[in-house]
Formats: C-alpha cells, structure tokens, sequence
C-alpha cells in the first residue's frame, strides 16, 4: 500500500517535526489522487503513460540534453518510472487494477497532471510559425518519449507585431466577419485564405504531439468596436433572435474588461443566446483547426467569471474532438474559490505568473500546502480529472514579461533554485509546462529568432541591483508617512533622473528618466504644466504606468508596471514640492520598497514524503532560508508518518538523487547539509 504526505516544519532539529499548522496540513495525507497509479517523482520533465505499467527504473539516454541542463535534470531521470502517489483516505481510495480496468475507448481526461510546452517564458506573444514549429520539433524529437506532449502558443497568436503593438495596445489586432480573432498572417502564413490554426495542427499532429493555444476572456475590444455581426454555428449565417439579428455591441460588457488588459478584451453577457452563440462559434472554430488544448486567460482568480468557464466547459463536452481546459492566471485564488470550477476543467492557475526569481518560487510552497489539503490535486474535472496549476517552469533561455522581444537570456534561478522549483512541483503533482527556449538541448538554437530590436542605450534595471539587492516600485496611499523621498537629479541639460533614496543605505538609488508628456497640440493646451512621464530607462521607450497593464507574478500584490509610452493619464505624473511622486491618474503615490533578493517570501524548512511501487520511501526536504541548513528526519518519525508502515523500522538503505550519493544503511535517522535555497531528495528502502 503506497501513499504520500506532506510535512512542514520550520525549528528542525534531529526529527522532522511539523508547526503549528501541523493540523491544518493534516489533509496532505490526500494530496496525491485517489488513483493508485504510478508517478513519476520528477513527472516534472520526464515521464509517459505507459509508464505506470514499468515496475523497473531505467537509465535513460541524456546525450541531447547540454552541460547545463544535464547538471540539474540527470540526476533525478534514474528514478522517474518507479514512484507512485496513493490518496490515503479511504474514502477515495481503490485499486490500481480498478484504473486498468478503464474502457479504454472512453479515455479519461488528464488522468496525469499534463506535461508540455508553452511559448509564454521564451517568446511572450511575438512568437512566429517557424519558430513554433522548430520548437515543438524538438519536444516531439527530446521530450515526447518522457510523456511531453503538448505544444502550446501563448497569447496574442492574432496581434501584428508591428511598431506601436504591445500586450495592451488597441487596434492591431486580425480578426475575422463574425469579430472571432484568428492568426496574424504575417508570423503565421499557414493562416492564409481562412485556414487558421489547421496546417500549423496538422504539422503539429504530425510530430506526434497535441496542439493547443492560448485565448482571452469573451470578446475582444477591436471586435467590439467593429460591431461585427456575430455567427450562428446551427445555421451558418447570421445570429437573429427576437426578428433581428445581433452584433457584438449587443453582448460585450465593457464594465468587465480584463484587468490585466482593458484595452484587450471584455466579458460577454452568457445569458443572452447572442453571447452564448458568440462562445460556442469560438470553441467550435478551435475545434475545427485541430486544437486539442485551450488556456483561457482572464476569466479565473481576480477576474473569476464562473458563468463563461460554465458554459465554455458546457460547450466542449459536446464537441467532437476531446479538447482539454486549462485557465490562467490565479492571481488570488484560494482553494475555496477552486471548489466552484474545478470540476468544469482539467487545470487552473492557482498563483500568479511564476518567474524566474527565488520570491516567486518560494511563494508556491504555502498554496501547494492549501489545495493538497483541500484534497484539490486530481480532484474530480472536465471529462475527467483536474490539477492545481503552479505555473510554467522559467527554465532556459527566456525573455521578459511583457515584452517585444524573444529569448536572449538564460533563467536568473541558480542550479539549487532550480532543483527545488522542479521537485516541488513533481511532489504537489502539479502540471508541467516548460517555458524556455532549448539552446540548452540543441546547443545551437536561440540566435538566429527574428526578434523585435530593442535601443542599444545604456539601460537600469528596476528590480535588482547587483546579485543580493533588489527594489520594488510600488504604490500607496499620498497620506503614507513614507512617500516623499523621490528627488531630482540633472544628468545633463536635456535630461533629468528622479530618484527615490529614502533608506537606500549603501545601496545605489532607483531612478526613472523624466520627459514631458508625448501630447498631442490640442491636447498640451489643458494638461497640468507639472506633469511628466517616468521612463524606465534612458532609451524612452517604456513609461511607468499607475495601474497595472500586464499580468501579476507571483510574489506582487501592488506594483508598477511599464509600457510604451503614450498619450494617457495613466502614465502621467507630479512631483511635488515634498518629494512625493504622485499619480495623475490615480492619486496614489509612488514608493520603493528595498529588499534583500536572497531572502524568500518565507524561510524555514519544507518536506514532502511519499511512498512507491516497491514500498520504497521518498522525502524532499527543502531549505528556505538564506543559509545552508543541515536538516535531519528520525526514520522511525518517517515510517509513522506513513500508515500501514512498520513503525518501529530503525534503518534503512537510501541515496539522494541530486547528489547521486549512495548512504548505505542509514541508522536511526537521515541527515544532510542542504544548500541555500535547495533541496535533498531521498528514496529510502526501509524493512
């Protein structure tokens, strides 16, 4: 009998021991599925179906994967087919032979947590036909064999990427009579003469792999001001209803535009047959073009609309292709909040984007602990089972959020960081999506990605100064005791720099580049004389906006943001006389919040422990605090901790994966000395 639990504790000694939310994290006993099918403990990049009928681990061939990828990925492939997650709650529980069983005629919807490919982290939307393909040449070529099987293109598939486009920009967008979007032809030539997605599928298809895009809440703001009529699938022609036909100002709801991108995209009114023919002519076309997996943006966490992921979730149950169902992002979501939808779709975001940075992957711990304990992981879902989503895994070549351009670095995350972010989300069973680019695998690709030029100026970076220093750009209330420390500073007769230096110490100051508003005449005839814009640096393109136009990560609550600068508002600023920086837009002031980039949201001690095919034990014990810690477990606490387990068991054989080192027979209880911010993971063989 297998099973899996989660344990936290933050005052370790010579036990594993658990705080004082011992009893609220007492449900991670159920934090592995009611299945008692096998998992791979690091399903995370390696791992397929069939393996759950492989008792035996293998040695698998990692000649493609390059020196930097290898250091981190090698070690723990040895182990991936042999461990399993069982539900502990009778309740839930029934045997593996019942799951074989399964009419295979009728395959259930993510019966794993989905595993992937997602352009967001490498190209954000600016990805071309060419560069998709070549990328899911490789999954299909590297990854496929190890359960990999999803290629996906993130947002704005239908923005032209032309000057004056970006994430929230109005009026670049292709869309089709009916004011459904549909691919911009010149990155997706395929798209030509109404074929859409179906020639990029069908290659797709053709590797072997399943396709899936990323779309936006409702209806887009160009299809809204277009007016389009909107199409009935039943009848081929025009929607009418009540002896009139019907067009997309009638179903938009522009009071309920997307927070991240109001310009971009706006509820429709589902209780009109209108707006629901409107819903159900989008899926039925991605259906057409071949896709087999939707990420719906906007609609869960924040921007929760419970009546569009009901009738979408109504609509793909009756289509006659099997199309999975994720949402994004999960910006404050709660496990609460989950209940209401998880049984409509197979995946959901339940954080916000997870970057490259140590405070996003430490923010993961906490609400992996909740939604186990709410028993969310493979809960009941859309034709099948659902997964609490961590996000995609900004391993690689990457780019920036938000941004015009493709890869052009590698992940920020250090080797141990790294580590850790992979098996946490392998031990809370969370989908996998892999967010880089692959020059890492194929050692040659990344160079030669048509990506938009950027200034060749001299640039500062916003968020981190140096390796251990980092300042946020916030904003609060004007009447905050700590507001005014913003000052100018002249760099020479053209340009000015205000900088905050409030409680910077020794650090260097956070500055933005001062310019007068980009006005036009009429215009420059009623704006405030004080107002400025703030650029993010001196190549004046990118100016701080007041509310934010771009996704949150992980870690951010209240935060500045930045893009193009433009006539608007919410790009306009003033500083006045006692050095306090405010919004024109808002009435909110701007402030810096300087941190230590070493120090996580939270610090202490982590582990995992769960149980495989052969009884072997396996614990992931991860260190969050910002120096190495020696963490040590009792092995008769670790076998109490598993029910049907001989607990008076004193010894056994184990190794680390990571390390690769062999213990022997371990006496009494296990210890090791655990980097920064890293990990150790064990498997344990125990009599």
């Amino acid at each position: 009998m297998s099973g899996a639990r989660f344990l936290h504790g933050k005052n370790w000694k010579n036990m594993i021991r658990t705080d004082s939310r011992r009893q609220a994290g007492a449900g991670f006993e159920h934090m592995c599925l009611s299945l008692s099918l096998s998992l791979s403990l690091s399903h995370l990049l390696f791992i397929s179906t069939f393996n759950i009928f492989n008792p035996e681990p293998e040695k698998l061939d990692l000649s493609f994967v390059g020196e930097t990828c290898s250091k981190f990925l090698g070690k723990i492939i040895q182990y991936t087919k042999t461990m399993r997650i069982q539900l502990l709650s009778s309740l839930f529980l029934f045997s593996f032979c019942s799951y074989l069983y399964r009419v295979s005629s009728q395959p259930e919807h993510a019966s794993f947590p989905p595993r992937g490919w997602n352009s967001y982290d490498s190209f954000c939307w600016i990805i071309s036909e060419e560069d998709f393909l070549q990328s899911a040449g490789i999954i299909s070529q590297r990854l496929k064999p190890y359960g990999y099987e999803y290629a996906v293109v993130d947002y704005l598939w239908y923005r032209k990427n032309v000057p004056g486009a970006y994430p929230d920009s109005l009026g670049f967008d292709v869309i089709d009579e009916w004011g459904r979007m549909i691919p911009d032809p010149d990155r997706w030539p395929s798209s030509k003469d109404g074929k859409g997605f179906t020639e990029v599928a069908k290659k797709v298809h053709g590797m072997g792999l399943k396709f899936g895009i990323h779309v936006m809440r409702g209806l887009s703001r160009q299809a809204y001001d277009a007016n389009t009529l909107i199409l009935d699938t039943t009848t081929g022609g025009a929607y009418e209803e009540s002896g009139r036909q019907w067009r997309t100002k009638d179903i938009g709801i522009k009071e309920r535009a997307c927070a991240w991108m109001s310009h971009g995209f706006m509820s429709v009114n589902t209780k009109l047959g209108a707006g629901r023919a409107f819903l159900r002519s989008l899926y039925e076309q991605y259906a057409e073009w071949g896709v087999d997996f939707v990420k719906h943006d906007c609609v869960f966490g924040d921007d929760l609309d419970v009546d569009e992921i009901t009738f979408v979730s109504e609509v793909l149950q009756k289509l006659n292709r099997p199309i999975l169902y994720s949402l994004s992002p999960g910006t404050s979501v709660t496990p609460t909040m989950a209940k209401e939808i998880s049984g409509l779709v197979n995946m959901y975001r339940v954080t916000g984007d997870d970057w490259d940075t140590w405070g996003d992957v430490a923010a993961h711990f906490d609400v992996s602990r909740d939604f186990a304990a709410a028993n969310k992981i493979g809960a009941k879902g859309l034709l099948g089972r659902s997964w609490p989503d961590l996000d995609m895994l900004p391993l690689g070549w990457l780019t920036d959020q938000g941004s015009n351009r493709g890869p052009y670095r590698m992940s920020n995350l250090n080797l141990d960081e790294q580590k850790t972010q992979m098996t946490l989300w392998a031990m809370a069973r969370s989908p996998l999506m892999f967010g880089g680019d692959f020059p890492c695998v194929t050692g040659t690709k990344g160079s030669t990605h048509k990506t938009t030029a950027h200034s060749q100026r001299s640039r500062r970076c916003l968020k981190e100064v140096g390796k251990s220093h980092a300042q946020f750009l916030g904003f609060t209330s004007c009447n905050h005791p700590k507001v005014n420390g913003w000052s100018i500073e002249a760099l020479d007769q053209d340009l000015d720099q205000i900088c905050w230096k409030e409680n910077m110490g020794s650090h260097e100051p956070l500055c933005l580049y001062k310019q007068k508003p980009l006005l036009s005449s009429d215009e420059r005839l009623i704006y405030n004389q004080g107002e400025l814009h703030l650029l993010a640096s001196d190549g004046m393109e990118f100016c701080l906006d007041a509310s934010p136009r771009k996704k949150r990560t992980s870690k951010e609550f209240k935060s500045g943001s930045f893009s193009p600068c433009r006539s608007d508002a919410n790009q306009m600023w003033e500083l006045s006389n006692n050095g306090s920086l405010i919004s024109s837009y808002s009435g909110l002031c701007a402030t810096v919040k300087s941190i230590d980039a070493n120090v996580g949201n939270s610090g202490g001690v982590r582990s995992w422990i769960a149980t495989g095919r052969k009884g072997e034990i396996y614990v992931a014990l991860f260190n969050l605090n910002s120096e190495k810690t020696v963490i040590s477990a009792r092995i008769s606490d670790l076998t109490k901790a598993l029910p049907g387990r001989n607990s008076k068991a004193t010894s056994c054989h184990g190794r680390e994966v990571w390390s690769g080192k062999d213990f022997g027979e371990i006496k009494d209880s296990i210890s090791m000395e655990v980097e920064i911010h890293g990990c150790a993971l064990f498997v344990l063989n125990c009599p």
